[in-house]
């Protein structure tokens, strides 16, 4: 299936990827596997993983072949999952003519909570857990730098809320979770006219971002 999402961006989505291409390249920042930190990007995939992950030994090799094999031109930022492409919710609004998607899927098998002691005891260790939920925020306008980084704040603790709302605990602390042991996240920021310096709660883009995290987040859980 494949549909626009908004003036500059198609996604396509199938069992095996949910794969997000842009018009022109735009600025991401995202804690993604392939190509994460802050770049420009024409595409953004998610892609499905088996359970068993030992066999991916090298995860952003394994999705730069995919993503040639695909052939996808440019930069590619890239996540996993072993969450069920089904699991794919999407919230979208447009406010003061601004566009705002979020996508998610979810799996919470490795759910735990920020503080929780570590599978891994070793400051360089990798871990190989499944699991995940993967979020990508869509804005049509331009963010500053410093909004990007503030939209994942928001993003993220709109995530926790809505784990907390759905009673999500860990099994190592037995608490409530904030997430699991592999998110990933990426924020979107367009070329449109318009600037925006800030997205905190205080502001519309804030309240806007957590209630489409939320609700994204809410009715993945339930699929």
């Amino acid at each position: 299936m494949t549909i626009n999402i908004n003036t500059f961006t198609t996604l396509q989505h199938n069992s095996d990827h949910i794969h997000i291409a842009f018009s022109s390249p735009q600025r991401v920042i995202s804690s993604a596997i392939l190509n994460g930190g802050l770049i420009k990007a024409d595409h953004i995939v998610n892609r499905k993983v088996p359970q068993d992950s030992s066999s991916c030994e090298a995860p952003d090799r394994s999705l730069r072949d995919y993503a040639n094999t695909q052939g996808w031109q440019g930069n590619v930022v890239g996540m996993m999952t072993a969450a069920s492409m089904n699991s794919l919710c999407i919230e979208q609004t447009c406010v003061e003519g601004v566009d705002i998607t979020v996508l998610v899927t979810t799996g919470i098998n490795n759910a735990r909570r920020a503080g929780d002691k570590a599978d891994i005891q070793e400051l360089f260790g990798i871990s190989k857990e499944v699991g995940t939920i993967n979020l990508i925020l869509i804005c049509s306008a331009r963010l500053t730098d410093a909004a990007m980084l503030e939209a994942v704040m928001i993003a993220t603790e709109a995530k926790v809320a809505a784990l907390q709302d759905a009673d999500v605990l860990s099994p190592i602390s037995c608490r409530l979770a904030t997430g699991t042991g592999t998110d990933a996240i990426a924020v979107v920021s367009g070329d449109g006219p318009q600037e925006i310096a800030f997205c905190g709660k205080h502001v519309l883009l804030g309240e806007w971002i957590g209630r489409l995290v939320i609700a994204a987040i809410t009715r993945s859980l339930a699929t």
